[in-house]
């Protein structure tokens, strides 16, 4: 007690060595962001430089351009005709694996966060963060073996009892290599993404409001609808798009199971009709290609570069323009005023 009694206080770091580890910290976080930034504009750089060649170039008086992968053994005119179909193709895809993806992957947020038992949702959790690191082959060879035949039957009834839909008009495919097929393992490989970001805003609602509208005698489903969904509206959506712009530049599943072609369709029964993706077509061409067919197809990836960035700014601006955050803000805004 007494050795304890007479030792000195331990040294307190002075100010100036407060200052000093404050300054390196900011100094490493805003060159981190910095470098970001710089990665960013360096990629849109290269891609700029490397496709402008193709991209001013006559296609119609270079048979390197003019040929490439064109099964219509139609001339492209320019760049823009050639990367017209491609773009679509990669939208197109996307967008039927958002609609197919998103809504399963809301509800199994929706499970995890409001239905599954404690120990059940935490093992749910930690399988759906494992998919996240499966590699894209992977799927792209499950969708083969396993998705493929398993969407045949289903391929038929569907041009038969509504073939007068045009997506599911035409010729069914008997080898399962459709934009549906495609679309399903895109649906499978957006679902980590999306069900983490929907479940960690489930979690985040004000466990008052769910409180009170039970108490108010409304039903578990009331209450996920009256309390829950309203103030993760903007989560949802943001998630949403982070899923799109994933689908947007995945490559070897899509390579691996649709058979492909550069045109606009909307078909998604047909083997032969499936509109190719840009980072497919840059995949599959890549390796064989000329310098100019290089440059033509760095061009389609700047375009997609631009599309995947467009999706992303636009989540990143819903979750700071309407998320809980910005409502807070406003509040106390309000307040003080």
């Amino acid at each position: 007690m007494a050795d304890t009694a007479i030792r000195p206080p331990a040294a307190k770091p002075t100010k100036s060595t407060r200052r000093a580890s404050d300054r390196i910290f900011l100094g490493l976080s805003a060159g981190s962001a910095s470098l970001i930034m710089v990665i960013l504009a360096g990629v849109a750089i290269f891609l700029i430089i490397k496709g402008i060649p193709a991209m001013t170039a006559n296609w119609a008086a270079n048979p390197d351009l003019s040929s490439i992968q064109n099964p219509a053994h139609r001339p492209w005119g320019s760049f823009w005709e050639y990367v017209g179909p491609l773009l679509w193709g990669s939208i197109w895809s996307a967008l039927i694996a958002m609609v197919l993806g998103a809504p399963v992957a809301i509800g199994i947020a929706l499970f995890i966060s409001h239905y599954a038992p404690r120990r059940i949702a935490g093992f749910l959790g930690y399988i759906v963060d494992l998919l996240a690191a499966v590699p894209s082959i992977v799927f792209g060879l499950w969708g083969i073996i396993v998705i493929r035949p398993f969407l045949l039957p289903l391929s038929d009834f569907l041009n038969q009892y509504f073939g007068w839909i045009p997506l599911f008009s035409g010729p069914v495919s008997s080898t399962g290599s459709t934009m549906l097929a495609g679309g399903v393992v895109l649906a499978v490989m957006i679902l980590p993404i999306v069900t983490s970001i929907t479940r960690e805003i489930f979690l985040q609602t004000p466990r008052l409001h769910e409180e009170a509208a039970l108490a108010l005698g409304a039903t578990r489903w009331e209450m996920i609808r009256l309390s829950v969904f309203p103030y993760a509206r903007s989560g949802m959506v943001s998630a949403t798009l982070l899923g799109l712009g994933r689908a947007l530049g995945e490559t070897m599943a899509i390579a691996l199971i649709i058979s492909p072609s550069v045109l606009y369709s909307l078909l998604v029964l047909t083997d032969g009709y499936n509109s190719q993706t840009i980072a497919a077509n840059i995949a599959l061409n890549f390796p064989v290609a000329s310098d100019i067919q290089r440059s033509a197809l760095i061009g389609t990836g700047l375009m997609l570069f631009v599309v995947s960035l467009a999706v992303n700014i636009l989540a990143r601006y819903i979750i700071t323009a309407t998320g809980p955050g910005k409502k807070r803000r406003r509040r106390k805004e309000g307040k003080s005023a």
